[in-house]
């Protein structure tokens, strides 16, 4: 199975009240932080963002895509990258671009353990965690009718399709403290996540 990569990052941050894509981590962005914890690991890596959206410097074989229509979440961002990904791979893994301590051998665990099922996603802290999950292109189908009927939420999709829960168990070999699950929504959030990395916020 060809497994590609997709960062959504076209959300509204409107608990960070900043766009999280630029949050400055030690001396690179937020976006380009998880960027390249998964360029080289996973090929291609496709960004998702907001039409108009700005962002930070990303390597060339980066590619962006651009959301279709706005204010329709992360399953419109979905729908968009996995359409553009369609030529290329047979799923993605996808996440968001305020996961920091994203691990590649994380990544690369499950997508080893994605198998037939339409989704692959860790089950930890006693919740499905969908932004950080293997989805197949061939649910783009199901994610067009759940867009056009007004059904916006991921966990939505979990339910309809034939989904694989990945206990965190399985995970902790490759991340003990389950850190590639940790996003950052808030301006607290962030302040820690700075203070896990030793890095030192400097305004």
């Amino acid at each position: 199975m060809r497994v590609g990569a997709l960062v959504l990052c076209g959300g509204r941050s409107r608990r960070m009240g900043t766009s999280k894509a630029w949050l400055r981590f030690g001396e690179e962005f937020l976006l380009q932080r998880v960027v390249r914890s998964l360029k080289g690991t996973l090929e291609p890596v496709f960004v998702v963002s907001a039409r108009g959206q700005r962002l930070p410097f990303l390597p060339d074989c980066v590619e962006i895509i651009r959301d279709r229509a706005p204010d329709r979440g992360p399953l419109e961002a979905l729908a968009a990258g996995l359409e553009a990904i369609s030529q290329q791979a047979d799923a993605a893994f996808v996440c968001g671009c305020d996961a920091p301590f994203l691990r590649p051998e994380f990544v690369r665990r499950l997508v080893q353990m994605a198998s037939e099922a339409d989704i692959t996603v860790p089950h930890a802290n006693g919740r499905l965690h969908p932004l950080a999950a293997v989805y197949r292109v061939s649910l783009l189908p199901v994610i067009q009718k759940m867009l056009d009927a007004g059904a916006l939420r991921l966990t939505t999709l979990t339910e309809r399709c034939d989904c694989r829960s990945v206990p965190g168990s399985a995970l902790r070999d490759v991340d003990p403290e389950l850190e590639s699950l940790r996003n950052i929504n808030t301006p607290e959030e962030y302040r820690m996540a700075l203070s896990t990395a030793g890095i030192l916020r400097g305004d």
